[in-house]
């Protein structure tokens, strides 16, 4: 029978700003290479679960991103969800650039 993983209680996890800094960091520990073996392998175990845990919290704010539109006739506002693809840069224009027949 496969063991379950309970998720920790939210109170116990870091913010995104305190997973980040500890990533970082982790990453740092594991470039100098000064630590054991067994404790990069800890190290990159913490900084996996730091990884999933910050992309959730990602998702749930991105979720939670919503533009106000204006107000109802009761004077409530009115949002829509976030639509990120009208943040994106349009893709460069590269119908003047050479390129050489048989190169791609």
């Amino acid at each position: 029978m496969a063991k379950k993983t309970r998720k920790k209680p939210a109170s116990d996890q870091p913010g995104f700003e305190d997973a980040l800094k500890r990533l970082e960091e982790i990453v740092h520990l594991l470039e100098d290479g000064e630590i054991t073996l067994s404790e990069a392998l800890d190290r990159y175990e913490e900084g996996v679960r730091l990884l999933r845990h910050s992309y959730d919290l990602l998702e749930h704010a991105e979720r939670r991103v919503e533009l106000l539109s204006g107000v109802d006739a009761q004077g409530n506002p009115v949002s829509k969800p976030f639509d990120d693809r009208t943040t994106k840069p349009p893709a460069p224009d590269t119908s003047d650039v050479d390129v050489p027949e048989g190169l791609f």
